[in-house]
Formats: structure tokens, C-alpha cells, sequence
């Protein structure tokens, strides 16, 4: 009996300790150690044990590409499957450039089992339905989209974004319209959503307006290296009512106002000027990008630095006078 006690009495103080050792890692912020169980991963189990069905709209992850599939993870007991043709419309789409491991996107299930385990699925039917939700948002946000021309029509070209054909028109391709579209096809281009129509399955894209952006940078880059009071030599490439504009070269041209044409008042400038004339010019103004020119003020530089020579070369002049030369070190007392 006693030995009974003292055994019971050794027991009781431990539990008693290890109580008393929760309560005070609880009062002291900490929490006990927690033992996960079954009943913890119930939701996730039966996520994975849902029946799949054909037409079902899959988040997949890819983990692998070859040449017969890209292997998704559903995040199901069963691994998912989808045959290159099924990844995109676009005819120069890629598994091997334009698929890469931990890529994310919805993918529509074709087949719940194709006899080896394995659910088959569709990328490029998931893209007819949720990609025009994406193609508004990136219309919204001017989403800068770089890629391959597909194909070429007598209007334009074909460009795929997010697995959708879309069409630049040949007036979009370049800053100027695009008169012989064949040489675009599979050249990578920058392009911007203009119109997004998911009703009419229309998707319109441009070039045009990037490439404005790109060449007013360069040209303002370019401009800020030319000096005001330069002389430069131009060609008159365009002739309007206002004045004339002068292609002064490094792809830059200035405008030469009718008033800076000429020191006489001319009714046109097409009483002086012609296109393809050569023209000396002087740089006036360079402001926001925008060069003003001057004939009057390079006729007035020319003119001067005429007249600088001419009294250069009468200073230094000497008469070829044989007397002359035997005076001019000869100094005179007063």
C-alpha cells in the first residue's frame, strides 16, 4: 500500500509540472507546440478528391515541358497534361521558348482521364474565354507588348496577345504607312491595345504610337547637343505657306520662317526657295525639340566674317615697294 502511494505520489507532481509549464509559456506569449491531425488537412483532401469533369476551368502550374505535353500541377492527386497544340493559337507559338517552368494560367479540361492517369486540358481554349478580361486591363493600363508578327494580310499584319489574334493595320506598323507588309512577318515588334472587343472578337493593336514616343526622345536627345548662332549648311525638303522646313542632317530638320528667309519681304517662299535647294543656315532657337532657323542670320555671319578677312589681309598687307622695305626699320629722331 505505502509502495502504491509513493508511486501514485510521484506521478501526480510530474503532470502537475507539465501543466503548470503550458500555463506559463501562455502567460508568457509563447504558445505550446502544436500536433497537427488528420481533421487539419480535411478541406485540402476533399480538394483533391473533387470529381473533374470535361469543361472545367483549371489554375495550372507548369512543372515541366517536352515535346509531347506541358506537365501542370492542379493541385490535385492527379497530374495534368496539355498538348502543345493546345497551348496557343498563334502558328509560331513555341513550347520550348514561350513556356516556362512556374508559369501560372487557366487551362479548360478536355479529358478527366486519358486511360494513364492523367487529365488533358486545353490553354488555348481557356485564352477564347478569360484572356479578353486581361487584353481590357492591359488596354487600360497602355501595357507595352513585345512579340513576333504571325502573319500578313494585304492591310496589315497578325499579332497574338495572350493566345488571341489580333491585327495591327499597315498605317500602325511604322511612322509611315506600311506600303509592302510581307517583309514584317516574323519580325518582333514593340505594340500597344488600341480597341478591345470581346462581343466581335476584335482585338486592334499599334506600333505607331510607340515609335513616335521613341523617335521625339532621339530627336531630343539629338538636339540638345546643337549650338544657337551655328552655321550649317541644309536641304529644303519642304516648302508651306508659313515658311519652309530644312533638313539640317542627323535626321533633324528646323523650320526657316518665311520672316528669316530673306531681308526683303517675299509674298512666298516659293519666290526664293525650292525643294532640294541647298541653303546656308544659321540656328536660331532650339526649344523642346523644336529648331528654328535663319538665312538672314547666316547671310549677316558670312557677310561679317568677309569683312574680318578683308581686314585681316589689309593689316598684314605690305606694298611690294623696294623703298618700303628699306623705311620700315629705319626710326626717325624727333
Amino acid at each position: 500500500m505505502s509502495e502504491e502511494f509513493e508511486t501514485m505520489g510521484t506521478e501526480l507532481p510530474e503532470k502537475e509540472t507539465a501543466e503548470e509549464e503550458t500555463k506559463a509559456k501562455e502567460q508568457e506569449g509563447k504558445e505550446p507546440e502544436v500536433i497537427e491531425s488528420m481533421d487539419d488537412f480535411t478541406e485540402e483532401i476533399e480538394a483533391s478528391l473533387q470529381k473533374i469533369y470535361p469543361g472545367d476551368v483549371m489554375e495550372c502550374t507548369v512543372v515541366a515541358v517536352d515535346e509531347t505535353a506541358v506537365s501542370v500541377d492542379l493541385d490535385y492527386y492527379a497530374p495534368g497534361k496539355i498538348p502543345p497544340e493546345e497551348m496557343s493559337a498563334d502558328p509560331l507559338f513555341s513550347v520550348f521558348t514561350d513556356v516556362q517552368i512556374g508559369d501560372q494560367f487557366k487551362a479548360v479540361v478536355q479529358q478527366a482521364d486519358d486511360g494513364a492517369g492523367n487529365i488533358i486540358l486545353s490553354k488555348k481554349e481557356a485564352d477564347k474565354e478569360f484572356s479578353w478580361e486581361k487584353l481590357e486591363q492591359m488596354k487600360e493600363e497602355e501595357t507595352i507588348i513585345e512579340g513576333t508578327v504571325s502573319g500578313v494580310t494585304n492591310s496589315g499584319a497578325v499579332f497574338y496577345v495572350e493566345g488571341i489574334r489580333g491585327f495591327i493595320p499597315a498605317s500602325k506598323l511604322d511612322l509611315k504607312y506600311v506600303e509592302d507588309v510581307n517583309p514584317y512577318l516574323g519580325k518582333k515588334i514593340r505594340v500597344q491595345i488600341t480597341e478591345v472587343d470581346k462581343d466581335r472578337k476584335k482585338l486592334i493593336l499599334s506600333a505607331k504610337e510607340l515609335l513616335v514616343e521613341a523617335a521625339a526622345e532621339e530627336k531630343l536627345k539629338k538636339t540638345k547637343s546643337l549650338s544657337v548662332g551655328s552655321v550649317l549648311e541644309g536641304t529644303v525638303e519642304k516648302i508651306m505657306d508659313y515658311g519652309a522646313f530644312v533638313d539640317i542632317g542627323n535626321d533633324l530638320s528646323g523650320l526657316l520662317h518665311i520672316s528669316e528667309i530673306s531681308e526683303k519681304r517675299i509674298a512666298h517662299p516659293k519666290a526664293v526657295l525650292k525643294v532640294g535647294q541647298k541653303v546656308h543656315v544659321t540656328i536660331i532657337k532650339v526649344e523642346n525639340g523644336k529648331i528654328s532657323l535663319s538665312m538672314k542670320a547666316a547671310k549677316e555671319a558670312e557677310e561679317e566674317e568677309l569683312n574680318e578677312e578683308a581686314t585681316e589681309y589689309k593689316s598684314e598687307y605690305v606694298p611690294n615697294n623696294p623703298f618700303a622695305a628699306l623705311l620700315k626699320d629705319i626710326k626717325l629722331d624727333d
